[in-house]
């Protein structure tokens, strides 16, 4: 793992997507954008399909995806459902089976704050989609990203939160069976495990060209938010009594430019493990700071990240080939 320390990229956090891929250019190369057809996802999809990348966009709802993509030749949807192990397995096996390497991965897709659910394992829905769903998809996928790491390199892109900060991961309890569910710390544990997940498979995968990063995308308004009410986004002071969105927030655009970046940037070059926002690396802070900027050690320990990466092992029962 490389230090927590930004490395003056020459963006921020109102550079665009394709601000950051200026200059790059991606043609033929294999791109997965999960959920890549809604919110950022798909400003994602569209800014590595305009730089020439193949890109695929799987994700659960088939006919919005193919609505959200009809305007980008380059991008493709897939189905996938990050809750369903056999669903996982299938699309991977789908993408194994064409044999192309696929040198950026972008976990994307995610739930927040929504009410208590459990996925067929009995798992809570927060850390079986946003964590061990991709986890699981990865693991997967690994033939591929190894062919692409060896032939040129690869990046692994995993997409956490600010609202790592509500939460470590809770390794006696990660689905809340002895706990009262609380629907944010939920978020935060599963943001805190999509950045370990970053740091932990950079250390197994560097050896085989493939580097993976965690990102903080900002604060953007989409369907992200489809869990919470008016009245709460109000109370945080997201929207007023119109329903106008707070100017701190990003764009879709700018949103998607963190995930491009640290996907396909040169200046990240022999770097890895790393969480970053606002396209450069985030500023390592102590876990009692209140900014918002920065990221708190227990969601880049190596030593949590290994924990979660055996339990990830357990709880999917996929050994991983790392």
């Amino acid at each position: 793992m490389t230090t927590q320390t930004p490395i003056r990229s020459g963006f921020g956090a109102h550079s665009t997507a394709w601000d950051v891929l200026n200059g790059i250019g991606l043609n033929g190369q294999r791109a997965i954008v999960t959920g890549g057809y809604s919110g950022i996802g798909l400003e994602t999809s569209r800014a590595l399909a305009d730089a020439g990348a193949d890109v695929i966009a799987p994700g659960r709802s088939q006919d919005k995806a193919k609505a959200a993509l009809a305007s980008i030749p380059r991008a493709q949807p897939a189905a996938l459902d990050l809750a369903d192990p056999a669903s996982i397995d299938a699309f991977a096996d789908a993408i194994l089976a064409e044999g192309r390497p696929v040198p950026i991965l972008i976990c994307n897709a995610a739930i927040m704050a929504c009410p208590l659910d459990r996925d067929g394992r009995g798992y809570e829905s927060q850390f079986a989609i946003n964590h061990l769903g991709h986890w699981q998809l990865i693991a997967r996928l690994w033939p591929v990203l190894a062919q692409a790491g060896q032939s040129g390199g690869g990046r692994v892109v995993c997409l956490s939160s600010l609202g790592h900060r509500l939460s470590p991961v809770d390794f006696d309890d990660p689905h809340w069976t002895r706990r009262d569910y609380h629907k944010w710390r939920a978020y935060g544990q599963a943001k805190t495990a999509n950045s370990l997940t970053a740091v932990g498979l950079d250390s197994r995968a560097k050896g085989y060209g493939v580097r993976a990063f965690a990102v903080h995308p900002g604060g953007i308004m989409t369907d992200l938010q489809r869990s919470l009410a008016r009245e709460e986004m109000m109370a945080f002071g997201w929207i007023d009594a119109d329903g106008k969105v707070d100017p701190r927030f990003k764009t879709p655009e700018q949103g998607a430019a963190t995930s491009v970046w640290a996907a396909t940037s040169p200046q990240l070059a022999g770097m890895g493990g790393l969480y970053c926002e606002d396209c450069d690396v985030a500023l390592g802070v102590p876990d009692e700071d209140l900014s918002v900027t920065g990221v708190r050690s227990w969601a880049v320990d190596p030593a949590a990240a290994d924990r979660l990466w055996a339990l990830s092992e357990a709880q999917t029962g996929v050994k991983s080939p790392l």
